[in-house]
């Protein structure tokens, strides 16, 4: 039921009961078919564009391929690496800006400290991302004496903390032994020894690292290829690309093939999830 109204010099009609007004608004036009689709490229442009910056200024995911860091990093380990941390540089970017002949680091107010655990573009090994923990700073003398390895002539505290499951080689789920290493600042963890103290990589040395450059190795110290091989020598500040920092997801590759989706529940290392990397 409509009524009319006047109050003063203002009048009112086309009211309804019922808190509606009469006036209906005028019905938008249906996109056509291009527009929804450019909507849609739109919509993808800006998340792709909002996942590169974030993957450039902040952090980058990051998975384990191999298991030269065993046991501190599993095959299988997704992790974010911090950007942040040591400022930006040209590894910081995405291929193939990478590649570009720019030098240095931009807002960097400290480099990696002894133990922390870094991921790098190894240029002498077609620029790819390798993960290592620091060791050497700028101006260390490194050495590995009978798998010892030694800094500036002092070697590190090393404990044996008994036998562990893994894969060396050809061989798997043997038993190797382990050791507590700790750095002289304190950073311990665990290094596994394949081939004991007896490896090609567990007598070589000194290298004497140069300023701006970084002596990296892995934890699993006979199955590591390291800043002790030509292919990766020494490794620039500028390109470390950041700080691992914590595992967001872990599967076990060995349980669950990528088609087997049944299989995925089983194969997850919950117990991973979320440990920050140390």
């Amino acid at each position: 039921m409509a009524f009319d109204f006047k109050f003063g010099d203002f009048k009112f009609d086309g009211l309804k009961l019922g808190g509606k007004s009469g006036a209906q608004k005028p019905e938008q036009p249906k996109m056509t078919a291009a527009e929804e689709a450019w909507d849609l490229l739109k919509t993808v442009f800006y998340a792709v564009a909002i996942a590169l910056v974030l993957r450039i200024v902040i952090f980058q995911p990051f998975n384990i391929p191999s298991g030269s860091m065993k046991p501190t990093l599993q095959v299988g380990d997704f992790l974010f690496v911090s950007k942040p941390t040591y400022g930006y540089s040209r590894a910081s970017l995405v291929y193939p800006l990478t590649r570009m002949g720019v030098h240095g680091r931009v807002l960097s107010s400290k480099g990696p400290e002894r133990g922390d655990i870094v991921v790098f573009k190894a240029r002498r090994h077609g620029n790819r991302d390798y993960i290592k923990r620091v060791v050497g700073l700028p101006g260390d003398e490194i050495r590995m004496i009978g798998g010892v390895l030694t800094i500036n002539g002092a070697p590190v505290e090393k404990e044996f903390i008994g036998m562990a499951a893994t894969d060396c080689d050809y061989l798997r789920n043997i038993e190797v032994p382990s050791y507590r290493e700790t750095l002289p600042n304190g950073v311990s963890y665990t290094v596994f020894e394949c081939d004991a103290d007896t490896g090609p990589l567990d007598n070589v040395g000194p290298y004497q690292v140069p300023e701006g450059h970084y002596f990296m190795m892995g934890d699993n110290r006979d199955q590591s290829q390291d800043s002790r091989t030509a292919q990766v020598s020494f490794v620039p500040f500028e390109d470390v690309v950041g700080r691992a920092e914590r595992i967001f997801f872990s599967v076990d590759g060995d349980k669950a093939k990528f088609w087997e989706l049944w299989k995925w529940p089983f194969a997850v290392r919950y117990g991973r999830i979320l440990d920050p990397v140390k």
